[in-house]
């Protein structure tokens, strides 16, 4: 029941909020000033997406503008060709990948571990000239990746250095940007298995055979997976040494106390607490590694056999040498689709556990007496 107010009397004034305008004030400004990093991020990113995604879907060659009628909407043709056309351009597609995932599997966790490695080393205050290995670690992430691919390109020639130094030991190193034979091959052969099994001569999966899926890298792809391991391993090194000069030390004191081991200490308390550094630096080798192109593109072009070929590599090829540029666009699109997957799991899988439920139970009902109440 509401009252009534007397006649005469004026109503009562609202008072406005004090912080509102300030805040409205502060908003306008702050899209004030990100409005030009607005235009410039839908003008040199969102739009050449959409633009790369009509002419995925679409039949341009190249010549004239593809939103002026010069390419007509074909649908899912250029993925279909690539995923379900059982041609040589599904053939080609599913070597890349082939090839690629090899290299992911091998570089991200090398490289992972290893820059790991170097930034613990580096870590320490009893070593000496820490500032140089820091600066020599790091050295080949800012030196030309062209240089650095014409150089390894040189080491590993059927007379280089590396094979030189093999010899040293009594063993003959292979032609190596030259021999596209895969690495599980090469060690199935040398127990006597020459033939796939009649098991793995199908072909399922976009158009290649298991046989040939389960080839490992090609001698030559190792090449360009060292080179990998090489030139990354110095970044993340620096991620992982700004993350361990961040940690705390009394928890690493406390564990020193309760008599753990170095080792212990470094997979129980240390590597925990890197995990959101480990989490970027998966992410960002992830990323590297399925978009490799300027080492195949200045070193083999995909030669020998196609098995250096990569999908960032072949949508270029793709899209300039043979002008099917909505295939190429398609291309780009799918290794997009991978990445993001990719990136989705493995978020999951360094996601942090729960407390096993028993434990849980143990920690919610208390202790009385040493015991669980």
């Amino acid at each position: 029941m509401t009252t009534a107010r007397p006649a005469g009397t004026a109503a009562p004034h609202r008072r406005r909020r004090p912080g509102r305008g300030i805040q409205s004030g502060q908003a306008a400004a702050g899209w004030l000033f990100i409005t030009p990093m607005l235009v410039l991020l839908g003008l040199f990113l969102v739009l050449p997406i959409a633009m790369a995604a009509w002419v995925s879907v679409s039949d341009w060659t190249g010549r004239g503008n593809p939103f002026g009628g010069a390419a007509s909407y074909v649908g899912g043709q250029n993925y279909a060709e690539l995923l379900t056309g059982g041609g040589l351009p599904q053939r080609d597609f599913a070597t890349s990948l082939r090839n690629n995932a090899y290299y992911v599997l091998l570089v991200v966790p090398i490289q992972t571990a290893l820059s790991l490695t170097l930034a613990i080393l580096v870590n320490r205050r009893i070593m000496r000239g820490r500032g140089f290995f820091r600066t020599a670690f790091y050295f080949p992430s800012v030196t030309s990746s062209v240089a650095i691919t014409v150089v390894f390109l040189f080491l590993f020639t059927a007379s280089g250095a590396v094979n030189r130094v093999l010899s040293y030991l009594s063993v003959g190193g292979p032609n190596w940007i030259n021999d596209p034979r895969g690495v599980l091959h090469i060690v199935l052969g040398a127990v006597g298995v020459d033939q796939p099994p009649a098991v793995l001569q199908s072909a399922p999966f976009l158009g290649l055979s298991w046989w040939q899926w389960l080839a490992g890298p090609s001698v030559a792809m190792c090449v360009f997976i060292i080179m990998g391991i090489f030139t990354t391993s110095g970044t993340f090194m620096l991620l992982f040494l700004a993350a361990l000069q961040n940690l705390s030390g009394e928890v690493e004191e406390a564990a020193m106390v309760d008599g753990t081991t170095a080792w212990q200490r470094l997979r129980y308390v240390t590597i925990p607490m890197l995990r959101p550094t480990i989490f970027t630096v998966v992410t960002l080798g992830l990323i590297g590694t399925w978009q490799v192109f300027d080492q195949i593109y200045t070193g083999t072009r995909g030669s020998p056999g196609k098995t250096t070929l990569t999908p960032a590599y072949l949508s270029y090829e793709t899209s300039f040498n043979s002008q099917q540029w909505g295939r190429g666009a398609a291309i780009a699109f799918i290794l997009f689709a991978i990445i993001v997957v990719m990136t989705i799991v493995q978020r999951v899988v360094l996601a942090e556990r729960d407390v096993v439920p028993a434990r849980k139970r143990f920690y919610r009902t208390g202790q009385k007496g040493g015991e669980p109440s």
